[in-house]
């Protein structure tokens, strides 16, 4: 595989993924449906598609060269920077929004601002506050504009992708760059020595553990603060984030911030939630951002997926062994006192799940029953297929 084809998925150490394209008398052609993979991305004034606006997560390539090319709306005059995919979830924004900005700074006295297509075509308004507020951080003041409909441009730069989900998730030596450079760089540290992250607060169907209410009590009178950071505004996380020397939560959006303005010297532990491979890519970000890899504990007893998305995913709640996580979080250091974190029977789980807000086992099946009978299913496929070929 050569790294430096743009049709092979972007590297951290070499390739495409640092490189710049120009392009002169562009045409930005938005996507049309929603979806997982999509028709979108930029072509040349030759008509010809320019690969390296395309957004990969691991080996796949998740915007494709349109098989249309509509009339454009607008044109715009002067230089502008492609911004790739806007998304609305956080942090999939953080991951997959953010990772053509590496440039920004060098080209901020040319450029007239940064252009994105909208993930979700369906939103005609899709800038957030959260996108707002993570841009002036970043120190980005020029204009951000979406191409909600096919537009016209004198110039585009069109930065590889410096950071995403995959082996890309270490991002770039440029991306880690700018980041570290100019990323909440007048935020002040503010807050405790031990910070636990919570998802407990939000609603049912993001996600979590069951019973983390219970963690957070564990975590309380080891003296830490329990932290919602979706009540706080983004300097607040980000000042949390900064003076804590020792940060433990489930694995989620708030780490990838997290990631970002941490260093060597604090320690972050993240516990899993689900079987989900994206954690992975969690731990490469955490790991090549601060230069400190984070603990990752696997407690998990069985995971519980929503029935209509079976695979793991980030709505799944875990089901996790409190005894086990407490002698990992003290063989740590991260807890002095693990007697008071005891397994627990069916009946206290069943109470768990109402804490949750959720019904019993309703609307929710077991991943790893899931993967049994996916795997049952395949073998009988495979030996109705090897029958019939007698």
């Amino acid at each position: 595989m050569d790294p430096f084809d743009p049709k092979t998925q972007p590297l951290p150490n070499t390739g495409w993924s640092n490189s710049l394209t120009r392009v002169s008398n562009a045409h930005i052609e938005p996507a049309t449906t929603s979806g997982f993979v999509q028709e979108a991305g930029v072509f040349d004034g030759d008509g010809t598609f320019v690969p390296q606006s395309a957004l990969w997560r691991k080996f796949r390539q998740l915007t494709q060269e349109p098989t249309e090319r509509n009339a454009p709306v607008e044109r715009l005059s002067g230089k502008w920077l492609w911004g790739g995919m806007l998304w609305r979830h956080f942090g999939h924004f953080l991951v997959e929004s953010t990772n053509r900005l590496w440039p920004y700074h060098d080209f901020e006295d040319e450029i007239e601002g940064v252009i994105f297509c909208p993930k979700r075509p369906r939103f005609t308004d899709i800038v957030m506050p959260f996108h707002r507020a993570f841009f002036e951080q970043l120190g980005i003041s020029k204009p951000i504009k979406v191409a909600y409909e096919p537009i016209g441009v004198e110039e585009l730069i069109v930065p590889g992708q410096g950071f995403g989900l995959g082996e890309i998730s270490h991002g770039t030596a440029e991306m880690r760059a700018m980041v570290h450079a100019h990323f909440a760089k007048d935020v002040q540290p503010d807050g405790p020595d031990k910070l636990y992250v919570s998802r407990a607060a939000l609603r049912s169907h993001l996600g979590g553990v069951l019973g983390e209410k219970r963690i957070e009590e564990k975590m309380r009178a080891e003296g830490y603060e329990v932290f919602y950071p979706e009540k706080h505004d983004l300097p607040t996380q980000i000042a949390r984030y900064k003076a804590a020397k020792k940060i433990v939560g489930l694995d989620g959006s708030a780490f990838h911030i997290a990631a970002m303005v941490c260093n060597a010297d604090q320690d972050l532990a993240m516990i899993r939630r689900r079987e989900d491979g994206a954690v992975r890519f969690l731990e490469n970000h955490i790991a090549s951002f601060t230069g400190k890899e984070a603990r990752v504990y696997n407690a998990l007893i069985t995971e519980w997926v929503p029935e209509d998305k079976p695979k793991s995913n980030r709505m799944a709640y875990g089901d996790i062994d409190f005894a086990k996580l407490g002698e990992m979080l003290h063989q740590d250091g991260f807890i002095g006192d693990q007697s008071p974190w005891q397994s627990i029977g069916e009946d206290e789980r069943k109470a768990l799940w109402a804490e949750s807000g959720l019904e019993y086992k309703t609307g929710y099946t077991e991943y790893i029953k899931y993967v049994r009978r996916r795997r049952q299913v395949l073998r009988a496929e495979r030996q109705a297929a090897r029958s019939s070929a007698k």
